[in-house]
């Protein structure tokens, strides 16, 4: 048929329509509207109702409400002044009031008239996604801990709420939130409370405070470095308070002198040797309880705010509260005391020894996505935030005589550090490595090595500086921190080498540890004396090496016990096909202002397994890289990606 025909059928028909169906269609047209009118103007009848019920419960003081509210701890209450930004706030509360009852009413009508309701507009505020905060924290809170740890990921994502909201959210947020806020990258700090104000106690200052703590904690389960350090705290007393208590404290079973102050002794020397006894303390699991039971979280937040421009108070501080979240039962009182907060501000920092003792803290706080736990003396260098990013293998860094977790493994310092390269690292694994390795875990361990028995730090227990006795300490704690159960890589420095050799002979004699061994793939020697180093002969000329420690004495050339050592762990290595990288200095090193000499001569670096390699630098810039293309690093970086390949791969 063609168009025009189609176009007079069409007219015929509509022509035949007769003034009865018109009128019908008219009434329909009538019931229709009305049909979507009447709840218009019903709904808006509701609204506005509602409107005038709600405006006056908000205007309406409940005096036994706020009586309650001042009951309840570590709520913020804060006066708001009325002007233009108080009168914008009160703007904004009645914007939501009017968004939640448009939500009500259309919801209700859907109800009445069964029409389909969206739920995605349910979830949406149209000025400060008010829903989707509230959705978002109440799946913080699920008890599926995947839906948890997503939620709370893309909560810390949001930078774009109301100062109010942060707080609000803040008060709202349960502890496991609040951690996993705290361990999340780019977070911002208004998500967490403020710490509450300090307990006051009159004609008290902080250094009679830290002794009556210390004081106060048992006398049991305390060896001699606990016993040496809680001394030396309280040798540095000031005069009344050694009147006030007789002249004799007795603590551990021991008589110790109390004895007055030679000399004035500066507050903050006198608070460092009592933090640095409460940090030993904190190590024995049955003096945290007291800690915390005798007020230590409370005053040590009290320090650490008063101390903000002393590093060294800060970092004792903050390593104290890491030993204490090794124990799950006082997580409750380190979050409602304010710590978490404060862990989350130092993160940032950038000093990274201050930001690597706050993670090291948050990881044992946080029990949702970290299973291992870092005691005292093993930090995690990367990944320090929460990640998406599957950890493929570890990486760990041990250092040598007179190191540390993180100066031994800092880059190359130049002639003038004024005007160092701005690419600069403190810490060359936790920045070069961990940006070139993304997938790895990168650990660094600390213990306390000297060079003599005069300078020690705790002189007296000598047998826990032998290879035998810090290689079982620290395996034990590598264990603990998860070592062994993913592919290893060894990263060490001088005795540090020693060590790494001591504890995977001991893991291979233990059921338990094999793991540590068996999953060991590479290990990277900087300068290591496998035959001994010539440091001990020259304690008769070095005066701080007159009694040379266990460590050095350890270090004596062509030792027998070290020979022993090496034979035994070349047969390992061969036995697991172990990959080996050695370097050896060739520069000598400056001991002291007197003796210059070669710390490992080459013939000792040289394990005879795997590829040696001389450098032309000393004993301590082996492990330290000028820049992050220079030769010694970017070998490093290849061996580690050659041990583990197979890694990288999948």
């Amino acid at each position: 048929m063609s168009l025009t025909a189609r176009w007079l059928c069409c007219s015929r028909a509509l022509a035949w329509v007769g003034p009865a169906a018109k009128g019908r269609s008219r009434w329909r047209r009538i019931r229709k509207i009305g049909k979507y009118a009447g709840p218009v103007i019903m709904g808006s009848c509701i609204f506005i109702t509602y409107e005038i019920l709600a405006l006056g419960e908000s205007v309406t003081l409940d005096t036994q409400a706020v009586e309650q509210e001042k009951l309840k701890s570590y709520i913020y209450v804060y006066t708001i002044p009325l002007e233009p930004q108080g009168l914008e706030g009160i703007t904004n509360k009645a914007r939501k009031e009017l968004h939640r009852a448009v939500k009500r009413l259309v919801q209700v009508t859907a109800e009445m008239f069964s029409w389909p309701l969206d739920e995605h507009y349910m979830k949406l505020d149209v000025e400060d996604h008010e829903s989707g905060l509230w959705l978002l924290l109440k799946r913080t809170q699920s008890a599926v801990k995947p839906v948890r740890v997503q939620a709370v990921q893309e909560l810390a994502k949001k930078h774009h709420w109301h100062d109010y909201q942060y707080r609000t959210l803040a008060q709202a947020c349960d502890q496991k939130s609040s951690i996993g806020l705290a361990r999340s990258q780019d977070v911002d700090l208004r998500f967490f409370l403020r710490p509450p104000l300090p307990k006051v106690i009159e004609n008290s200052c902080i250094e009679d405070e830290l002794r009556y703590l210390l004081a106060s904690l048992p006398q049991s389960e305390v060896d001699q470095c606990v016993q040496y350090f809680t001394s030396l705290a309280l040798r540095e007393s000031n005069q009344s308070l050694s009147a006030q208590r007789g002249g004799l404290w007795c603590f551990g079973g021991n008589g110790l002198p109390y004895a007055q102050s030679l000399s004035s002794v500066p507050s903050e020397k006198v608070e460092s040797f009592c933090l640095q006894a409460l940090a030993k303390h904190s190590k024995v699991p049955s003096h945290c309880d007291q800690i915390v039971m005798n007020g230590g979280l409370q005053l040590l937040q009290k320090i650490y705010q008063l101390r903000h421009d002393s590093q060294k108070i800060q970092r004792n501080i903050i390593r104290t509260i890491g030993n204490l979240a090794l124990h799950e039962h006082l997580h409750s009182a380190i979050a409602q005391s304010g710590w978490i907060g404060i862990l989350a501000e130092a993160m940032k920092s950038p000093h990274v020894i201050q930001a690597s003792h706050a993670a090291r803290a948050l990881a044992n706080l946080d029990r949702d996505t970290v299973k291992e736990k870092y005691e005292d003396g093993v930090y995690i260098l990367h990944p320090q935030y929460r990640t998406s990013q599957p950890i493929k293998a570890d990486v760990l860094f041990i250092h040598g005589l007179l190191g540390a977790a993180f100066k031994t493994w800092r880059q190359k310092d130049h002639s003038n550090m004024e005007d160092k390269d701005t690419n600069y690292t403190e810490c060359w694994p936790k920045t070069w490595l961990a940006a070139d390795c993304p997938s790895l875990r990168i650990l660094s361990v600390e213990y306390d090595s000297n060079l003599s028995d005069w300078r020690s730090k705790c002189p007296v227990e000598d047998e826990r500086k032998s290879l035998a006795y810090r290689g079982r300490e620290l395996l034990t704690k590598l264990k603990a921190a998860g070592v062994g159960d993913r592919p290893v890589v060894w990263i060490a420095h001088s005795m540090g080498g020693l060590l790494v050799k001591k504890m995977l002979l001991d893991a291979s004699e233990d059921p338990e540890m094999r793991s540590v061994v068996q999953n060991t793939q590479g290990i990277v020697f900087y300068s290591v004396p496998h035959s001994g180093s010539r440091l001990a002969e020259y304690s008769v000329s070095a005066r701080f090496l007159l009694f040379p420690s266990v460590e050095v004495k350890e270090l004596s050339k062509d030792s027998p016990a070290l020979r022993e050592l090496n034979n035994n762990f070349t047969k390992l290595v061969r036995e697991h096909e172990v990959n080996i990288l050695s370097f050896g200095e060739m520069l000598p090193t400056y001991i002291g202002s007197m003796i210059k000499l070669h710390v490992v001569p080459p013939n000792s670096a040289d394990l005879g397994i795997g590829d040696f390699i001389p450098l032309d630098v000393n004993h301590l810039n082996i492990c330290k890289p000028g820049s992050r293309d220079s030769f010694l690093y970017q070998r490093s970086l290849k061996f580690i990606k050659d041990a583990l390949a197979k890694e990288f791969k999948g």
